[in-house]
């Protein structure tokens, strides 16, 4: 009996980290279901419960999210673990992020947690490939120990034409899990763009391709009719890439599904157009953001990592989203916004790179324009990538001092006041739900791309569902009052 151990994902392109379920762990049992074969699913949450903890959960006032995502008791995850013939370790993270209720399992981890087990070992997922894995950015990346593994493959499933099928048979995966998903469907992969950023491993895992409509929302029909009822446009490395009339297809289709949640992820800021932000605001739903990858608004920089845009195309298309998408929703947030991807580390960047994001930052906030979150990050140079070959980790190492202050910075004086007005004091989210007790406080969100993190006082109950009246601000969250 094959066991699949989901170690949890996240990518450029593709995000798996609770409570957002990756492609990964649904086409392998998928194809395995396909084959008549009898699958069991865990989580590294389950196998850290039993092997590591011996089945003791630890009390305390903070939620350990590493034992958080369970989807059976420890002693089943046991008889699971010691009856299984081979064990597919879905691993790898590539985009280094913080998570509010989970901890992705590295490989230095999960060959600790198994190498008791006695049966087969397969790695699979992003730390199979040959750009290797890493939970922080700014560090070198973590290369797979074949010496614990009996195969490494970096996609068990392979092409859309197997996926087609495979993607279908695997919806019902999610039955095995106890706790509410938010389905990630893959629409394309690889990169158009020939060369490609300079630190992304994306154009170098895969051809350019898309993925056939009818097959997208037949997987989404299928997670639907298993109880999914928030999805994710985010395995691929630009939606916009898509004609505008094939867009509309797939969104429209999705959304006849009845969905409570439909956003997306990744745009590239130069294939920002009209038609194609009224096609999202049209059939998503509000608190929706696109991921633009800016990474720098140094004009240098920009050039010299051949990033997606320079500086005034990506304020263009944050100010094409703002005219067309921020109109405030029903649940409280605005319809559609941008989100902004800056990376610390790369290729020419300087002191004077910051004067330039933060010049830019100022300028997009003094437009009244709106801005969902600024995700910044330290560059993970991966072997194979240009960023690799050129310079490695040559920047992250002479900058890596002014960090703190830069992030610090923009923080402060963009973070914050561009908080406010998004969410003024006053606002009522609606849906908000508890996932994790710190204290005496208890943060929860919305289901969502880039869910707003909100703090109410008390020891609420985990996973009940509050509509929640912002009463103040922090850095990047809110906190608020029951309604």
């Amino acid at each position: 009996m094959p066991i699949i151990l989901d170690c949890y994902t996240d990518e450029p392109a593709g995000l798996g980290v609770p409570p957002y379920l990756g492609v990964y762990p649904r086409y392998i049992a998928g194809r395995l279901w396909l084959d008549r074969e009898n699958v069991e699913y865990i989580t590294i949450d389950d196998a850290r419960l039993a092997l590591r903890y011996g089945g003791k959960r630890r009390n305390g006032m903070q939620t350990q999210i590493t034992t958080y995502n369970l989807t059976r008791e420890p002693d089943e995850t046991m008889r699971v673990l010691e009856s299984g013939d081979d064990l597919i370790v879905i691993c790898g993270i590539q985009v280094p992020g913080k998570y509010l209720s989970a901890l992705p399992g590295t490989l230095h981890e999960v060959n600790g947690l198994i190498a008791g087990l006695d049966c087969r070992k397969i790695l699979t997922g992003p730390a199979a490939t040959d750009f290797g894995t890493r939970l922080e950015g700014g560090k070198s990346a973590e290369k797979a120990d074949n010496r614990q593994f009996d195969e490494v493959i970096p996609e068990y499933v392979r092409g859309y034409d197997e996926i087609a099928d495979c993607a279908i048979m695997g919806a019902k995966l999610v039955d095995s899990i106890p706790y509410p998903v938010i389905a990630e469907l893959e629409t394309a992969r690889g990169c158009r763009r020939k060369p490609g950023c300079s630190f992304c491993t994306e154009p170098l895992k895969h051809r350019f391709a898309f993925r056939k409509i009818q097959d997208i929302n037949a997987e989404a029909k299928a997670l639907r009719r298993h109880g999914v009822v928030d999805f994710r446009l985010g395995k691929q490395s630009d939606l916009f890439a898509w004609k505008d009339t094939d867009l509309n297809r797939m969104l429209k289709g999705i959304r006849g599904l009845k969905v409570r949640t439909l956003h997306i992820d990744n745009v590239d800021p130069a294939n920002v157009t009209s038609a194609k932000v009224e096609a999202v605001v049209k059939y998503c739903t509000p608190g929706n953001v696109a991921a633009l990858g800016i990474e720098s608004f140094d004009r240098k920089v920009a050039m010299d990592n051949n990033l997606n845009s320079l500086p005034e195309t990506s304020l263009e298309s944050i100010r094409l989203i703002n005219r067309l998408g921020s109109r405030r929703g029903d649940n409280g947030m605005p319809c559609f916004l941008p989100g902004i991807n800056l990376l610390f580390g790369l290729k020419s960047e300087t002191r004077s790179t910051h004067k330039e994001n933060m010049r830019y930052l100022k300028r997009i906030y003094d437009e009244g324009l709106m801005v969902r979150r600024i995700n910044i990050r330290q560059v993970a140079a991966y072997p194979g990538t240009r960023l690799f070959e050129e310079c490695g980790d040559k920047f992250i190492r002479k900058n890596r001092r002014f960090y703190w202050k830069w992030r610090n910075e923009i923080r402060q004086m963009v973070d914050n006041p561009m908080l406010k007005r998004l969410v003024p004091e006053g606002t009522v989210l609606k849906g908000v739900r508890m996932e994790v007790h710190d204290g005496n406080t208890t943060f929860g969100r919305q289901p969502g791309t880039y869910p707003l993190i909100v703090g109410v006082k008390g020891r609420l109950e985990l996973g009940s569902v509050c509509d929640i009246k912002v009463t103040g601000h922090m850095l990047r969250s809110v906190v608020g009052e029951i309604v």
